[in-house]
């Protein structure tokens, strides 16, 4: 069934983007937002708007019933679900469908086994993926994490088997603390994603962070190589690349095969992404869980693949086969991708929402920009508080640190405290630009004032 009307459960600049693919596509758009979200840029840019609720996002973005009833009197074909909220939510994929719509991702079976993460260790054993070593499935409660802990030994990650974004994770040293973090992951988790069940695994200390992007038909599935998104604060992602310098082609192609091995094995359908820690001293690399959905950091595959994503996610839910081949998929040049968020760094990264004041963003072919923000516009104080992703190419790695050096330099928004100068410090670091870090680093040079010294 072809798609002629796209609904968009989700917010900011992710919505953005999904507006732009669908409509690249000759499809029709409908952007779901709520009360606080009336006057965001994806709101203009779509094509019709619905409200689906209150400012709280369980009275609207995580709202299942009332986003499909929407989706349903706008005359929508199909829901994108973004990331985040209800994105790797089985029964809301489930629900989608039992009312006649198309779901944008992969089928409520796929979700639960590797939206699960769980679930989707136990899938990468059997598929003979190399994992972390850890609890094995669910934990049915703290006293079960204790003695799952005192198997694997400490220290240990707590780690929530649903959903992302650092959400519902907390590092244990020892029981006492591990009887403390459980449940404030449980909490955590549930009120993020509506499950607040968790797992357990070894903490690999100076890890990189390593991840495969996967695209599937349900019967072909294909890699679109990797990305390294070791510089993290509390988990969540700051800074992203692709390619993994850190990586030789032998290891490349092993981690990229495993991968599709997995997504094969579940017969994956859609755009997801397979994430592994990678010890590159022992030049091991380990699978951690599958974001069954589309990840923030995608546009730097995108980038150097030239293979637009979000478009073929839309395109697969809408029946096409996927005539992608392998061998076509190719590497040209490097690109990195940072968040920029309305945070303070200098200040403990305090959120900021505000008023948008004048913008300047440089143009050129090497930069790319999406974002959710424009001149005037009010950052409501309810949502996450990423505002935009600046992206840029270059031949090499070393000439991509440069050119977003200089587009650092050069955009402007006024009006907010942005995580702009840590990204800038970021790309003058010797560390980062030599390639020196992994998934702890980035806490440690924040600690040494690292953001000072620029």
């Amino acid at each position: 069934m072809a798609i002629r009307k796209l609904f968009i459960a989700n917010r900011g600049e992710i919505a953005v983007r999904i507006v732009r693919a669908a409509q690249s596509l000759g499809i029709a758009t409908v952007q779901g937002h709520s009360e606080a979200d009336a006057d965001m840029l994806a709101v203009r840019l779509a094509d019709q708007a619905v409200c689906i609720g209150p400012a709280p996002a369980k009275a609207s973005y995580l709202n299942a019933a009332r986003i499909i009833e929407a989706a349903k009197a706008a005359g929508a074909d199909a829901i994108h679900p973004g990331y985040g909220f209800l994105a790797e939510n089985a029964a809301f994929a489930d629900a989608v469908e039992a009312a006649g719509l198309i779901f944008v991702g992969p089928s409520a079976d796929t979700i639960r086994v590797m939206g699960d993460k769980a679930a989707a260790r136990a899938a990468a054993i059997a598929a003979g993926v190399p994992v972390v070593p850890g609890s094995d499935g669910r934990l049915a409660d703290v006293e079960a994490a204790v003695a799952a802990a005192e198997a694997v030994g400490y220290p240990v990650m707590i780690k929530a088997t649903a959903g992302g974004g650092g959400r519902g994770i907390r590092i244990a040293e020892n029981e006492a603390e591990l009887r403390k973090l459980a449940p404030q992951a449980a909490s955590e988790a549930e009120a993020a994603f509506g499950d607040g069940g968790l797992y357990l695994e070894r903490v690999i200390r100076d890890a990189r962070h390593i991840e495969v992007q996967i695209l599937g038909d349900g019967r072909h599935a294909i890699h679109c190589f990797e990305r390294e998104c070791s510089l993290q604060r509390r988990r969540q992602k700051v800074w992203e690349e692709a390619p993994a310098a850190c990586l030789d082609e032998a290891t490349r192609a092993e981690l990229c095969a495993s991968a599709v091995a997995l997504a094969r094995s579940v017969s994956y359908r859609g755009a997801g992404t397979l994430e592994y820690l990678y010890d590159d001293a022992a030049n091991r690399f380990y699978f951690i869980e599958m974001n069954t959905r589309i990840q923030v950091e995608h546009p730097v595959t995108e980038m150097v693949t030239g293979i637009d994503l979000v478009a073929w996610m839309i395109r697969i839910a809408g029946g096409e086969p996927l005539t992608i081949a392998q061998q076509d998929v190719r590497l040209h040049g490097h690109a990195i991708e940072v968040r920029i968020n309305a945070e303070d760094p200098a200040n403990g990264f305090m959120p900021f929402p505000g008023l948008v004041g004048a913008m300047s963003v440089p143009e050129a072919p090497h930069i790319r920009f999406d974002g959710m923000i424009y001149e005037g516009y009010q950052i409501p104080p309810f949502y996450d508080s990423l505002l935009a992703k600046l992206i840029v190419t270059g031949e090499d790695r070393g000439a991509a640190i440069d050119a977003m050096a200089a587009a650092l330099a050069a955009i402007r928004i006024d009006g907010l405290k942005t995580t702009i100068p840590l990204h800038a410090a970021l790309a003058a670091s010797p560390e980062v630009r030599e390639g020196r870090t992994h998934t702890q680093f980035l806490e440690a040079w924040l600690a040494a004032d690292g953001l000072a010294t620029r």
